[in-house]
């Protein structure tokens, strides 16, 4: 629900030596994920889990993996990041270093974001006094946030540019969810939809899509409001779909699953990084977004929760499939990915088209196994595929 981890360690990142065609200061990105932790031999969600295991982790990464909001979850964080290439690596790191820590318990790491498995009324609370507090506010719909996302930081050379550049993206968040749909199942059920995740964690106050701020004046009124009246402690109990982050300079994406493949997250987060600079870049882009287009985008985030990358957006000149839509962002985005040294991995964005998300071969393995192993069966191979999947590089 919350990094402990520090994605973005300072308000600008110290300079670093930098390859490729990304000038300095422009754009930096990390990433966020969160993992299940689950009983390495049956992969049945953990309930409980030792502090020896972050312990041990965060001695030789601090700050870089952490407890989440319940026992079963963990978190990592990448650095800030001006190398596509280099983010990769590093994320690769994280998950096999985070998956080592896990092992030496007997547990396993999953990312993906529903447990196929995993039941809400086991699940343990992590002692924090933050969390306590979420959880009295919460009560039950904070114990059912068994979820697990990816977020994605981008930093902005004017971070007061950030409320314009959200409201201007808005109708792209639906694309990054149907990339990235890793949750068709809940508590051993068939959903019916392919990123159930957000479906459930919309049950929280504050999550969706942002309203339509017009200003960084606007932004700061709505925070100080909900504060001065005792609604949140502060701006970081604001969780949209996208944000302004309370700690960092950066821009947050939190729409998408977390991915199972390293592969997908790598490239959804470079395509939201072109995507920012593409509309830090032109002001003109999405300037007249009206609540015509944002209650068309909020139809579209459902449509992506429900059918993932197989779906039909809503636009006004009618459907638009969702390679369609890809294929128009990717052009909008051809010179950002050129300047950033990232046309690879956004690229990848057709990958996921072409192969399925985690989602679509969640099912199909499921489908496939359904008949000979039954229902339990089936979710067994599933979880199989999930964890095997989760450190493939």
């Amino acid at each position: 629900m919350e990094s402990d981890a520090s994605v973005m360690r300072s308000a600008r990142p110290p300079a670093r030596k930098r390859t490729g065609a990304a000038p300095a200061g422009d754009f930096t990105f990390g990433i966020e994920e969160e993992y299940f932790l689950a009983d390495a031999e049956t992969l049945q969600m953990a309930t409980e889990t030792p502090d020896d295991l972050f312990g041990a982790v965060a001695a030789g990464m601090p700050g870089r993996i952490s407890r989440e909001f319940l026992q079963a979850q963990a978190e990592v964080a990448t650095q800030p990041q001006a190398s596509a290439a280099k983010a990769r690596a590093e994320l690769i790191g994280l998950r096999q270093t985070a998956a080592a820590a896990a092992a030496q318990h007997g547990l396993a790491i999953m990312a993906c974001g529903t447990h196929p498995t995993g039941r809400w009324p086991e699940v343990v609370q992590t002692p924090k006094r933050r969390y306590d507090v979420v959880m009295d506010q919460l009560q039950m719909i904070g114990q059912r946030n068994l979820l697990c996302g990816m977020h994605v930081h981008v930093e902005l050379p004017d971070p007061r540019r950030r409320v314009d550049v959200m409201t201007r993206m808005l109708p792209y968040i639906p694309l990054f969810l149907a990339l990235s749909t890793s949750s068709p199942f809940w508590q051993s059920h068939l959903t019916g939809l392919k990123g159930y995740r957000l479906a459930a964690y919309d049950e929280l106050p504050r999550t969706g899509l942002p309203e339509l701020f017009r200003s960084a004046r606007e932004y700061e009124r709505y925070v100080a409001a909900m504060v001065k009246a005792g609604a949140i402690q502060d701006a970081s109990h604001i969780w949209w779909a996208i944000r302004i982050s309370p700690k960092y300079p950066t821009l947050e994406l939190r729409a998408p699953d977390c991915c199972t493949r390293v592969r997908d997250a790598l490239a959804i987060a470079s395509l939201f990084r072109c995507l920012v600079r593409r509309l830090y870049r032109d002001p003109e882009h999405n300037a007249g977004i009206d609540v015509v287009a944002r209650s068309i985008a909020v139809e579209n985030k459902w449509r992506a929760q429900r059918y993932g990358a197989e779906t039909t957006f809503v636009t006004a000149e009618g459907p638009l499939g969702v390679g369609e839509f890809l294929e128009r962002a990717l052009e909008l985005t051809v010179d950002d990915a050129e300047a950033l040294n990232c046309a690879v991995e956004i690229s990848n964005c057709r990958a996921i088209l072409a192969e399925g998300t985690s989602a679509d071969v969640q099912l199909s393995r499921f489908f496939e196994r359904e008949p000979q192993d039954g229902s339990e069966g089936a979710l067994r191979a599933v979880n199989q595929w999930i964890a095997a999947a989760t450190l493939e590089t």
